[in-house]
C-alpha cells in the first residue's frame, strides 16, 4: 500500500479533504474508507445542517489523532469548502491533498492509486478520469462533453480529459500561489476552473482512471440553473482569459510538439 513509508520517504505528505454539506447518511463510511488506508482525513462542514454537523464531530471525537472538522458557519459552496481545506492542509504541513466528494460517488479503495501517480509525479496534479456504470444519468453524462469541448479550448490542448471529477491530488504549492492570486469559483465551477488555470501556470496534468457511480440514495446539490450558469459564465470567461495567453500556450504546444 502507497500509504506506508514510500510516502515518508518521498516526503510527501497527503491529507484526504471532503467537502461536507448535509452528507450525513454517506459520509460515515467514507471516512472509514480512507482511514483504512492509513490517511487522515479533513472534513470541511460547510455549513450543514445540525444533524449532519453532529455527526462530523462524532467521526473527530471517535478518532481524533486523524479526523478533524473545519466548519464554515454559513453555506459558502464546493469550492469554497475545498479552498478551505487547502488552507488548513497547509496549516498541518502537508504538501498534498487528496480530493473526493461526500456523496458516494467514487470508491475510496482507488486513493492508493492516486497516490501512487502523486509519488511519480509530486510536481503534478492527479485528476480522476471517470469510468462510469451503468447507473450515471445519460443527461448528466452527456452534458459533460460540452464542459470537456471548452476546456480543450481554453487550454489549446487535451491534456485534461475530465475537468468535472471531483476525485484528484493537488500539489499544495503551487494550488496554494495560484488561489491567493486570481479568484476561483466558489461553487460548482470551482473543479474545472482551477484546472484550467494550474494549466496555464504550467503544472502539469496526469489522467488517473477511476470508478465513478451514482448512488440510488446519493445526494446531489448541483442546481441545474444556477450552477449551469455559473459554468457558462466561468468557460466565458475563460475564453478571453485564454485569448490574451495565446502566445504562451501556443509556444508551450510547439515546444511539447
Amino acid at each position: 500500500m502507497t500509504s506506508g513509508p514510500a510516502l515518508h520517504e518521498a516526503r510527501i505528505s497527503p491529507v484526504v479533504v471532503i467537502p461536507v454539506f448535509n452528507h450525513a447518511l454517506k459520509i460515515g463510511a467514507l471516512v472509514h474508507a480512507v482511514r483504512t488506508q492509513g490517511l487522515p482525513c479533513l472534513l470541511v462542514d460547510d455549513g450543514s445542517e445540525p444533524v449532519c454537523a453532529q455527526v462530523l464531530a462524532q467521526l473527530a471525537a471517535d478518532d481524533p489523532a486523524a479526523v478533524f472538522v473545519v466548519r464554515l458557519e454559513c453555506n459558502q459552496g464546493k469550492g469554497a469548502a475545498v479552498m478551505a481545506g487547502f488552507r488548513e492542509a497547509a496549516l498541518r504541513g502537508h504538501s498534498h491533498v487528496v480530493q473526493i466528494d461526500a456523496d458516494g460517488q467514487h470508491d475510496a479503495a482507488d486513493i492508493d492509486g492516486f497516490l501512487e501517480q502523486a509519488l511519480r509525479f509530486p510536481e503534478s496534479v492527479i485528476v480522476g478520469c471517470p469510468l462510469f456504470d451503468a447507473s450515471v444519468p445519460k443527461g448528466r453524462l452527456y452534458g459533460r462533453y460540452l464542459t470537456h469541448v471548452w476546456v480543450w479550448i481554453n487550454t489549446l490542448s487535451m491534456d485534461i480529459r475530465d475537468s468535472m471529477c471531483g476525485f484528484r491530488v493537488y500539489p499544495l504549492r503551487p494550488v496554494l500561489a495560484l488561489i491567493d492570486s486570481v479568484r476561483i469559483g466558489r461553487r460548482m465551477d470551482f473543479d474545472t476552473e482551477v484546472l484550467v488555470r494550474l494549466h496555464w501556470a504550467g503544472v502539469g496534468v496526469r489522467n488517473h482512471e477511476t470508478r465513478v457511480s451514482y448512488p440510488s440514495d446519493g445526494v446531489s446539490h448541483f442546481d441545474l440553473l444556477r450552477d449551469n450558469l455559473r459554468i457558462s459564465r466561468m468557460h466565458a470567461m475563460l475564453f478571453f482569459g485564454m485569448l490574451w495567453r495565446l502566445p504562451l500556450l501556443l509556444a508551450r504546444k510547439w515546444r511539447r510538439s
